[in-house]
């Protein structure tokens, strides 16, 4: 049946409840679940984390009535193959649900038009938004998990603080802090909806950086998830008490194939650190992020210096960018955010800006590669 603007308030609804499992589900998508009888709610769910119940089933066991013919608003087709959690479009089909109403299709092979299927074949109406605004935020929500699950790698985020012309630190190294207090606020988020922050073994050796979340507005249930690490480093020069390897949380040092096995692989590998390779005298950024999206990882940050930052850009191994520009001038002794040559303006590498905002008072620019 055609949709109404209550149903679009509603699938609306279902996505800021989406939206609390934004630091805690991966490697699960962000679902939220609302029903509703008669434009009055009587039950809402949404899932937290993998392995624990999904949007669906929250919300049958939260309702306070029978769900009988009511209505259930989702972000995303109803599962219908058997994981860790029974199919939740078999749970709602015996609730006996009246109607579905999805912001958008499981992209997963295993689920993708099945869930509506067997809605359908049991009577149940489905049906999925037309609405372009809505359909795009349940997009951009689970953006990570369509990446992987479509192209078999995950949405890698670009991350550089800079000044206003285009510098990242002094000539000394100095870079602590070129942004504010506010920006670095903002950094913690992305932070902790990420499932794997990638640093270089320079960045390592210069700012031993700890590479953890430390926002406690981000914390589940008590919880403070903490990404991988991953240190990317062709000669395994990363030091074993590195701040990095010692954080809280999983390291993975991505290396090439000729340093396993090597005395420096033996002495950095333990239960916390993992050693990984990929062809070539220098760590393939694609191959590495292949590796990551088998691991289940959906969103990766590139935080690094400009020898990395630029490795990924020449490699077209990036999908987003989020640049913070400080009102600062640094001066042409300064270090670079990103460490190429161009001798033609026609081979400038492109991006489209997508949005624009202040934090605090430095200036936040979104970059999508063209």
């Amino acid at each position: 049946m055609p949709l109404t603007p209550s149903d679009d308030r509603f699938l609306v609804a279902a996505l800021e409840l989406a939206e609390r499992g934004l630091f805690t589900t991966t490697p699960n998508p962000r679902v939220g679940c609302v029903i509703v009888r008669d434009g009055r709610v009587i039950a809402r769910g949404w899932h937290e984390r993998a392995g624990g119940p999904h949007a669906e089933a929250m919300a049958l066991a939260n309702a306070a009535e029978s769900v009988a013919g009511a209505t259930s608003y989702v972000s995303l087709e109803p599962c219908s193959h058997v994981g860790r959690t029974p199919p939740c479009a078999n749970a709602l089909i015996a609730a006996r649900i009246g109607r579905v109403v999805a912001a958008a299709q499981d992209p997963d092979a295993r689920v993708s038009g099945r869930g509506f299927a067997l809605l359908r074949q049991a009577g149940v109406p489905v049906d999925v938004t037309d609405n372009l605004d809505v359909a795009q935020r349940a997009r951009a929500l689970n953006v990570g998990f369509c990446s992987r699950i479509e192209r078999g790698k995950p949405w890698v985020r670009l991350k550089v603080a800079a000044s206003l012309d285009g510098r990242t630190a002094m000539a000394s190294g100095e870079s602590q802090w070129i942004t504010g207090v506010a920006a670095r606020a903002d950094v913690q988020y992305w932070r902790a909806r990420t499932c794997a922050l990638v640093t270089g073994v320079g960045t390592v050796l210069v700012d031993d950086p700890l590479l953890t979340v430390r926002n406690v507005t981000s914390r589940v249930s008590g919880e403070l998830r903490q990404p991988l690490r991953v240190i990317v480093d062709s000669k395994l020069s990363t030091p074993p008490n590195a701040a990095v390897l010692q954080a809280p949380g999983q390291a993975l040092i991505a290396t090439t194939r000729a340093m396993l096995g090597t005395g420096r692989a033996v002495t950095l590998a333990n239960e916390h650190v993992e050693i990984v390779a990929t062809d070539g005298e220098r760590v393939d950024l694609a191959m590495l992020m292949s590796i990551l999206a088998l691991r289940g990882i959906n969103e990766v940050m590139v935080e690094a210096g400009p020898r990395l930052t630029a490795a990924f850009v020449a490699a077209a191994c990036w999908d987003e960018a989020l640049f913070y520009y400080a009102p600062k001038l640094l001066g042409v002794s300064a270090r670079p955010l990103a460490d190429f040559a161009v001798d033609r303006l026609v081979d400038a590498y492109g991006a489209r800006i997508t949005d624009t905002r202040l934090v605090g008072g430095d200036l936040r620019v979104t970059l999508a590669r063209h």
